[in-house]
């Protein structure tokens, strides 16, 4: 499943999922799974499968790469759209880790807890895209 080329607009929301999967990474140590995989469902409309590709391309190395070779192999990875979630999240996960050290550790579980809550109501609340 090829996506199309990415216009300016979705290259703007990759690079700033990416920061805030980064930042919130950095932050609170989420990211892939909690962060890129439901933004690019729920914001660009991605199918499941290809933002679960996307996620684990993007951090492919050493981490995800049985699962990328998986999902490449069913045409579920888009390499432009990793790239460009990859350039965000650097930034901000240098940003949310900085952010993260100046609060209390309090702070930061109860801010770890509140968004898990917020992103699972939100993919169960969400029905599929047409």
């Amino acid at each position: 499943m090829e996506l199309k080329k990415p216009s300016m607009e979705t290259i703007i929301y990759l690079i700033l999922i990416g920061i805030a999967a980064g930042f919130l990474g950095g932050m609170v140590g989420i990211g892939g799974g909690l962060i890129i995989v439901p933004a690019l469902v729920l914001l660009l409309g991605i199918t499941q499968h290809n933002a679960q590709g996307i996620s684990l391309t993007m951090m492919l190395f050493p981490v995800g790469i049985l699962g990328v070779i998986n999902y490449y192999k069913r045409g579920y990875v888009d390499f432009r759209y990793s790239a460009l979630i990859a350039v965000g999240f650097l930034l901000g996960s240098y940003i949310g880790s900085k952010f993260s050290l100046s609060l209390p550790e309090d702070t930061v579980k109860k801010v770890f807890a509140i968004i898990m809550i917020i992103l699972a109501i939100r993919m169960l609340m969400t029905g599929k895209k047409a």
